[in-house]
């Protein structure tokens, strides 16, 4: 599902170079669960980003579902996004003046606008589903100001998950939790991830939820340093 060769990322500010990245190598395979864990700083969420296709790496190469990413122009990049890839942040994302079935649906709408086509899914029966699976089923017109966080949250992986993606890009997804909602979200994303036989490529500090994938993989300023297999495929 994502092979990465030789991925480094440079930024510069202020006339300093600063390499976040130095030369990862990684492969995903179809329907994994890969976890990526580091101390602040270790580039965990750079190299999320890069594997999702939303920045582009200083040198090395991301190919994702076949696609080599660096080939691809900004609107390609976009539709492959839109098409295959579903995310989940620590800060849920949601759109405030959005209820919470048209928040699920907003990955939907773009990718038929990137499209030019309607999507083959019924998708308002779809969004209800999803919100009816992560326990939301008397909340589906209620905005983010009237949701609590975990509720918010479930929200934003009913939305990850309203494309029928490919592969889940998930960041810190119980960072702004408490311990006992944090392990609620993890369960749903566990157990909708293997429903929808999805691949699962999440940064998180959480060693509980790390300890659910099928893959640990360990790095420190910028690179890998271990690999652990708490739950082999």
């Amino acid at each position: 599902m994502i092979v990465a060769e030789g991925l480094e990322q440079t930024y510069t500010s202020v006339g300093q170079a600063l390499k976040v990245l130095h030369g990862i190598n990684l492969t995903v395979e179809p329907q994994g669960f890969v976890a990526i864990v580091g101390p602040s700083g270790s580039g965990k969420t750079t190299l999320l980003g890069l594997l999702a296709g939303l920045d582009r790496p200083t040198a090395g190469s991301v190919e994702l579902d076949g696609q080599n990413l660096n080939s691809l122009t900004e609107d390609a990049r976009a539709r492959l996004r839109a098409e295959k890839i579903g995310f989940v942040f620590q800060n849920f994302q949601l759109i405030p003046t959005l209820t919470a079935r048209e928040n699920v649906l907003v990955p939907v709408e773009l990718r038929r606008a990137l499209a030019g086509q309607t999507t083959e899914i019924d998708v308002e029966e779809r969004a209800r589903d999803l919100l009816r699976r992560v326990g939301l089923a008397d909340r589906i017109h209620h905005y983010p100001a009237q949701l609590s966080a975990g509720e918010q949250q479930r929200v934003a992986l009913a939305r990850a998950f309203a494309n029928q993606p490919s592969i889940l890009f998930a960041d810190e997804p119980t960072g702004n939790l408490d311990a006992e909602t944090g392990s609620t979200v993890i369960d749903l994303l566990v157990t909708l991830n293997a429903e929808e036989e999805t691949t699962l490529v999440l940064v998180t500090h959480d060693n509980a939820l790390a300890s659910r994938a099928h893959r640990v993989i360990r790095i420190a300023a910028g690179r890998i340093i271990a690999e652990e297999r708490p739950n082999p495929q």
